[in-house]
């Protein structure tokens, strides 16, 4: 059971990074879906999608994931993403990301985040996060 909603995350998304395109679709137990509308901003030459673009999406899915379980603590950081850019995305289709924290500890959560273009099975991307919690 997560301790916000997907509308609650969402407001709270638009209201303090206004600059993200990423929406959450769905939130759960220590996990979440999220979803960038692919568009031309986010291709590269040779028409991909670029890794920031996926970069992005994992991390905003690891931020909402925690937040999902820790409330709205917005001075949660970043301190490790790893990727691997596994396959080429397809440039038509949105940009899907799955999280799932695996550690979640007083200071420290550590999750994946796997990445796919939407309506293929095969994972584009995928990343490891790490998230600082401050102290409450």
């Amino acid at each position: 059971m997560s301790l916000m909603t997907v509308d609650e995350l969402n407001d709270l998304m638009r209201r303090e990074f206004p600059q993200s395109q990423t929406i959450l679709e769905a939130i759960s137990s220590k996990s979440s879906r999220v979803r960038i509308p692919v568009n031309l901003s986010h291709l590269r030459p040779g028409g991909t999608v670029s890794g920031p673009t996926m970069m992005s999406l994992a991390d905003t899915a690891m931020y909402l994931a925690l937040l999902g379980e820790i409330g709205p603590v917005l001075l949660a950081v970043t301190t490790n993403l790893n990727i691997h850019f596994v396959r080429k995305p397809e440039p038509e289709r949105d940009l899907i990301g799955e999280c799932s924290i695996f550690k979640l500890g007083k200071k420290l959560a550590v999750g994946e985040v796997k990445i796919f273009s939407e309506g293929i099975d095969d994972v584009v991307a995928h990343a490891t996060c790490t998230y600082s919690i401050p102290e409450r």
